[in-house]
């Protein structure tokens, strides 16, 4: 549903969300492949806000020059 994968040198940065078996999105976000934020919504306005949330976080690490990976 929504992922993005960044890197920079030898590090990487994952924004993920997912439809849940649990009726519901789970919204991950990991560096290094080491889990720094989950959470699981039912309410889809909060997906959105954590979906923009993560634009705006990808926004800036793109500027620090990250690059998709």
């Amino acid at each position: 549903m929504y992922a993005v994968t960044l890197r920079k040198n030898a590090q990487t940065r994952r924004f993920t969300i997912t439809a849940s078996e649990n009726s519901g999105w789970e919204v991950r976000e990991e560096e290094n492949s080491q889990l720094v934020r989950q959470h699981i919504y039912t309410d889809w306005h909060r997906v959105e806000r954590a979906q923009m949330g993560f634009a705006l976080a990808v926004d800036s690490l793109v500027d620090e020059g990250w690059t998709d990976a």
